[in-house]
């Protein structure tokens, strides 16, 4: 069996004059948990429409689960699950009439669905009636119900597009424990998050601008990347004039405020405990989060 999941080469994807996707090659392992970072436009969604043959691209090769998604739709169907970023479940139809017309979509027997369903619902912890309408259901709970229903035909490999986003601190952290639950047990997860702590808890992350991928690694050597030289933060307490100072200081480059902080780097050959002592404010050594990485990778390159 083939060790990838998913494999991508030169995939590009226009509309018109617009290139959404530009050119980009990466490979996601089976069972790995595989993570889609990028400010909104970037190209995220429109990737994984086309690895679940939603789209088609313009260029490039693509395998997804052994399979063509141009040449091979319904094995696609077959070995795939998609959760979009918009709610996927129909709110004026309960639990049951929810799953049951996703299964009917993927020409499931009744028998099977039903079993399926036991299966999930204690996969998910399920505690609601079945008979509820979906719009009564808390985010979390819906979240974790859209989850279910796109494992129902146990599929190779899930693609989740902003799962979580909406839902609360509590209900993300639920999410969380399934997504690894579910790698555990051998399948392929792709997910987009805009969540940096969420990205921390996939194997490899990949970041993409404007349609391209810009760095793609697990999230420490991501940060080590980044951050080759040591990450200083600095507390000002919204004082403007010393906020001028650090930003007009020659040894400071890129500034990025973090509420009431600054994060920075010194160009190479400063002497820290002299600029600290020159500047007169409270500096000290940091380690690099993936939001640093994203705002010096991502978001300062825009």
């Amino acid at each position: 069996m083939n060790e990838y999941a998913a494999q991508v080469q030169n995939l590009t994807v226009r509309f018109g004059n617009f290139v959404a996707v530009n050119d980009i090659s990466f490979s996601v392992k089976r069972g790995e948990i595989f993570g889609f970072l990028g400010a909104n436009g970037a190209g995220k969604t429109t990737t994984i429409r086309v690895l679940c043959g939603l789209i088609r691209p313009t260029a490039g090769i693509i395998s997804v689960s052994g399979c063509d998604p141009r040449r091979d739709m319904d094995a696609i169907k077959a070995r795939v699950g998609y959760m979009s970023q918009k709610f996927t479940l129909y709110n004026d139809l309960s639990v049951t009439e929810n799953i049951y017309f996703a299964g009917s979509l993927r020409k499931m027997t009744n028998a099977r669905i039903a079993s399926r369903t036991k299966e999930l619902f204690n996969y998910i912890e399920f505690d609601s009636s079945s008979k509820a309408l979906v719009r009564n259901l808390s985010g979390g709970v819906k979240q974790r119900l859209a989850l279910a229903i796109s494992m129902l035909h146990e599929p190779e490999i899930l693609f989740l597009d902003e799962p979580t986003a909406g839902v609360s601190p509590a209900a993300r952290v639920k999410f969380w424990d399934l997504i690894r639950k579910v790698s555990l047990e051998g399948k392929t997860v792709f997910i987009t998050t805009h969540y940096m702590d969420e990205a921390e808890h996939c194997g490899r992350i990949s970041l993409m601008r404007s349609g391209k991928i810009v760095a793609l690694d697990s999230s420490e050597r991501l940060k080590g990347a980044a951050f080759p030289q040591s990450l200083y933060e600095a507390e000002v307490n919204n004082d403007l004039a010393l906020e001028k100072r650090l930003a007009d200081h020659p040894a400071v480059i890129n500034l990025t405020p973090h509420g009431l902080r600054w994060h920075f780097e010194l160009k190479v050959g400063t002497e820290e405990n002299r600029f600290i002592e020159e500047m007169g404010i409270k500096v000290r050594a940091i380690s690099p989060s993936l939001e640093d990485v994203f705002i010096k990778m991502v978001e300062a390159q825009v």
